[in-house]
């Protein structure tokens, strides 16, 4: 009998963020803003939170931007990883240009 190992990501959190420094090796600071309703004054303020997260290949510079999520434990501080930059966007080859 072969044992599998899934890693389930029903419920990971999934947060969209801006790398703020790339400093560590294999981490990247990642900012993550979001909007809180004060619960007295009924006002929206923008809050803000850093996040370390795993970036295996190093390649996720400042500034870019990410998503990032939730999985078991790496460090003492990083509980996320990268799973993909959110800047890429699909290629489309142009082939019948005029």
């Amino acid at each position: 009998m072969t044992l599998v190992a899934h890693t389930s990501t029903k419920h990971a959190k999934r947060l969209k963020g801006t790398v703020v420094s790339d400093a560590s090796d294999k981490t990247v600071v990642v900012l993550v803003e979001s909007f809180k309703k004060h619960p007295k004054y009924k006002k929206y303020m923008k809050a803000r939170k850093r996040y370390k997260a795993h970036d295996e290949k190093n390649v996720h510079k400042a500034g870019d931007k990410v998503m990032i999520e939730e999985t078991r434990p790496i460090s003492k501080d990083k509980h996320f990883r990268v799973v993909h930059d959110t800047n890429t966007r699909m290629q489309t080859n142009n082939t019948n240009k005029k």
